[in-house]
């Protein structure tokens, strides 16, 4: 371990890291080491590697010997570099220290500004720049930043001594606040820290450094952080690394400023350079909402901005060198960019660039226009988008003919439209949530620590906030529609009420927000599908010319197949039949069927069901022109179709001309302690073959009918929950008995197949001897994972949430379980391609949209994946990404 590098330095003279070198300096690190190369105005400064945090943390959260030695020899060349020291009294060198994971996790994680203050640096500062102002404000809000992320001090205590004192001032501003205001401020900080924690604030600026950079590598594992990483599937053992980057300034005075700025409008994806920025400030004033930032150019103007001076107009020379850098930084990573910033003096410094979140429209739109721009293959295109991302592409918008009563306008943080009850705090919003309600989250700003109301809420609205704050890029994210900095709101939290214009509204009161156009709508608006834009065809035409995996969808009903094609689906993977019995002019003769007492009685009693069976799948067979349609013979267990209501039982009674009594005997009789494992499935064409006559009658007769009307026709009959050879063997004789009865009524013969769902280890192990009797296997998924944990999904979930993340990686209902029942998959496929090399084979069940499953999927070589409707396009890009992943 004596030779291992923890620091890398970054300057104009010594970069040792590059973008490449993500999972070591994070992403911030490695990208401030990029743009040092690049010769860009980069404040200097070292990264504390990822490895150091993993240290830390085996070290009893100890920072080593080793790795302070190599801090401070950092610290020693970024003197040399600036001519200054850490700690002087008279010219101090101060340092911001951030955290910088290897993604993007925007305030997840802590962040401290102006380190190296105390009570002779202070002076010192404010002798240098002849400005007390600028040094008292740096003092004091270093103390706020230290007291909240070292010393773990609820600042609340020192934001309201702060607003105690604009107000005895008469000012609304922190900037409106003079020197010595701002000087007897830091000493009422000091007083309250004190009395509050017993400890002094820590003067010595080596010991400050220490701390922060412990409470940076600490802050990995924080509450908020450690969700995040749940809800994005990030590892929780990467660590971050520690940014320890020299100070500038944007609060020296009005010659000064900060700000963000994205080189394409991260909701949209135009084409416009697109930001904010405030003069006379820090870079967390930006994104706290505190204050309402400034437009940098005119298309960044806004209904909250649009009467502030914009950059491009009061330091047009550091706009135009930020227009050089954002054009430059843009091509050299080949994506849009998020740029922060600090002008010193009229002096540019970059920040922090990486690559800028987006909204799935944005993404989509700018992964076609780098294309079109010639920065991007159509390869590399596809792989810019997250399949599961395309759900926002594909959510219900409000209905533009609706009637609204338009009660206020805020910025369009993050498209999409969303209604709820009216809550806020997070915690509530979780509470409502747990219980089936929608909410929707209403806060003055949002904050890191609201991440789990967000996550809980159909769309969250701010008083507060720009298209930079937290609330905005957090929702963007996410794909919740969130309207921001909606001035017009009056918030009163601890009332728990909302009032605009005079009309309050309280908590379990229903708003509509529209975050396409800022709208705040009072009760609930409807809304109408999703449209698919010319940029989300081309982009998914391009993951068709690469995929090799086809995608089918699970259908029951001509409305859903419709959705499907639209969405690109090549075929039905799985037709539930069940769901067919249910409607209320059929289930009668269900039940009728039910309670037949002999092979007769139950034939009349399908012969009822048989014209309905029939027109469902003519539908079907119609609207899916000749793309396959795979059907599932009856599955679930007679109890099932049973009614459980006692004016249910009553009705059935009297149409059987039964007693109650008779009903109530017949419930206990199909009644099973475990009906997933019992009378189900092909158990059932065993026990009542005359149902699945009748089913299988029913679905070529209509292939036949759609076929004479025109209609090209592809039936594959699937006979479900196989587990012996002979049963399959059976019930596929029973089958062609029947198909050729048909075919010699009807005078016309049809293609068809015939096959299983390997939905049982033992069908699974015995595929070889399956196979003989099929012509595709279609794995069931869901009750493969079933069976092979002995785990009912329907009462995992009590325990599963304890196995995720220790025991299970991921939850095996969500993610296909490669190494156990992926394991059984491929060992059927490969078992059942050695006996019948011409068999298609493929997946139907809930893994069958989900990305890691697919991919899994493609490797093992499968046909083709099923998924509901809405989860096509996500498969569709699954699957050409996992081609070029193993094209390689």
């Amino acid at each position: 371990m004596a030779d291992t590098k923890w620091v890398y330095s970054f300057n104009s003279k010594n970069t040792e890291g590059n973008q490449s070198m993500k999972n070591l300096l994070g992403g911030k690190g490695a990208n401030l080491a990029e743009m040092s190369s690049l010769g860009l105005a980069v404040p200097p400064g070292f990264t504390v590697t990822t490895e150091a945090c993993i240290d830390y943390e085996k070290n009893g959260s100890k920072i080593s010997e080793e790795i302070r030695s190599q801090v401070k020899k950092s610290i020693e060349e970024t003197e040399k570099i600036f001519g200054k020291k850490f700690g002087d009294s008279k010219d101090p060198l101060l340092f911001s220290v951030r955290s910088g994971a290897r993604v993007s996790m925007p305030g997840m994680m802590d962040t401290v500004l102006n380190l190296g203050m105390n009570d002779q640096t202070v002076l010192g500062v404010a002798e240098l720049t002849g400005n007390p102002r600028f040094a008292w404000d740096s003092y004091r809000r270093f103390i706020q930043m230290y007291a909240n992320v070292v010393m773990g001090f609820n600042t609340s205590l020192l934001e309201a001594t702060l607003e105690d004192l604009k107000e005895a001032r008469g000012v609304s501003e922190d900037t409106e606040l003079s020197g010595s205001d701002l000087e007897e401020l830091v000493r009422v900080y000091k007083k309250i820290i004190l009395e509050e924690t017993g400890k002094s604030f820590p003067q010595d600026p080596i010991d400050q450094m220490w701390e922060s950079i412990a409470a940076v590598f600490g802050s990995w594992n924080n509450p908020r952080a450690h969700k995040y990483r749940e809800l994005n599937d990030f590892s929780h053992d990467w660590g971050t690394a520690v940014n320890v980057q020299s100070m500038v300034f944007g609060n020296m005075g009005n010659d000064c400023a900060t700000g963000v700025c994205f080189t394409r409008d991260p909701s949209t994806g135009e084409r416009r350079f697109f930001g904010e920025y405030l003069v006379n400030a820090q870079g967390e004033d930006v994104v706290a909402g505190i204050r309402t930032p400034a437009p940098i150019n005119e298309c960044s103007k806004n209904d909250s901005n649009k009467n502030l001076k914009t950059l491009e107009e009061i330091m047009p020379e550091a706009f135009k060198e930020l227009v050089e850098v954002y054009t430059k930084l843009e091509h050299h990573y080949r994506d849009m960019q998020d740029i922060e910033f600090t002008i010193e003096n009229n002096k540019l410094f970059i920040l922090q660039t990486r690559n800028g979140k987006r909204t799935a429209a944005a993404g989509l739109k700018i992964a076609v226009d780098f294309v079109e721009e010639g920065l991007l293959s159509k390869a590399e295109a596809v792989t810019r988008m997250k399949p599961e991302d395309l759900n926002q592409l594909l959510h219900p918008r409000l209905d533009p003919d609706a009637k609204k009563n338009l009660i206020a306008v805020g910025l369009p943080a993050s498209p999409g439209a969303a209604c709820g009850e009216v809550v806020f705090t997070s915690e509530k919003a979780h509470a409502l949530h747990e219980t089936g309600k929608k909410v929707l989250l209403v806060r003055q700003e949002t904050s890191p620590e609201d991440i789990g109301g967000m996550v809980a809420s159909q769309g969250i609205l701010t008083a507060r906030g720009g298209m930079t704050s937290h609330a905005a890029v957090v929702a963007r994210g996410m794909g919740k529609p969130c309207v921001a900095g909606c001035t017009a709101l009056l918030i009163d939290s601890k009332a728990e009420t909302l009032t605009v214009n005079g009309k309050s509204y309280s908590e379990g009161d229903f708003l509509t927000i529209d975050g396409g156009t800022g709208e705040v709508i009072e009760g609930v608006v409807p809304t109408i599908a999703a449209s698919i834009s010319d940029d989300f065809a081309t982009f998914m035409n391009w993951a068709d010319e690469i995929r090799t995996l086809r995608i089918r969808t699970n259908a029951d009903n001509p409305e859903d197949c419709e959705t499907a094609l639209n969405f690109g689906a090549e075929g039905i993977g799985l037709c539930r039949t069940e769901h067919m019995f249910f409607e209320a002019e059929r289930i009668l003769a269900v039940r009728e069927m039910i309670f037949a007492k002999s092979r007769e009685e139950r034939e009349k009693a399908l012969f009822k069901i048989l014209p309905f069976q029939r027109e469902d799948f003519l539908g079907i067979f119609k609207a899916m022109t000749g793309k396959p349609v795979n059907i599932r013979l009856l599955d679930p267990p007679l109890h099932e179709f049973l009614p459980h209501s006692e004016e249910d039982i009553k009705q059935l009674a009297d149409s059987l001309g039964l007693e109650v009594r008779a009903i109530e005997d017949r419930k206990e009789q199909l009644e099973e302690f475990n009906p997933m494992l019992g009378h189900r499935g092909c158990r059932l064409g065993i026990t009542y073959p005359e149902i699945y006559s009748m089913q299988v009658r029913a679905i070529m007769e209509a292939a036949i009918d759609a076929s004479e009307s025109g209609a090209k026709v592809s039936p594959e009959i699937m006979i479900p929950l196989v587990s012996l050879e002979g049963e399959l063997s059976t019930l596929r004789d029973l089958t062609e008995k029947t198909i050729a009865t048909v075919f010699e009524e009807k005078g016309k013969k049809i293609e068809f197949k015939i096959g299983t769902m390997i939905e049982l280890p033992r069908a699974a192990i015995t595929a070889a001897k399956i196979a003989e009797h099929a012509d595709f296997f279609s794995f069931g998924t869901n009750d493969l994972t079933q069976t092979t944990y002995g785990l009912s999904r329907d009462d995992g979930g009590k325990f599963l949430p304890e196995y995720v993340g220790k025991l299970l990686q991921y939850d095996p209902f969500v993610s296909l379980d490669q190494e156990g029942v992926g394991f059984l998959v491929n060992h059927a496929l490969v078992e059942g391609k050695k006996t019948n090399p011409e068999m298609h084979m493929g997946i139907c069940g809930e893994h069958g949209g989900e990305p890691r499953s697919i991919e899994f999927c493609h490797k093992i070589g499968l046909d083709y994946v099923s998924c509901s409707p809405f989860r096509v396009p996500i498969a569709r890009l699954a699957a050409a990404q996992a081609a070029l992943k193993f094209a390689k």
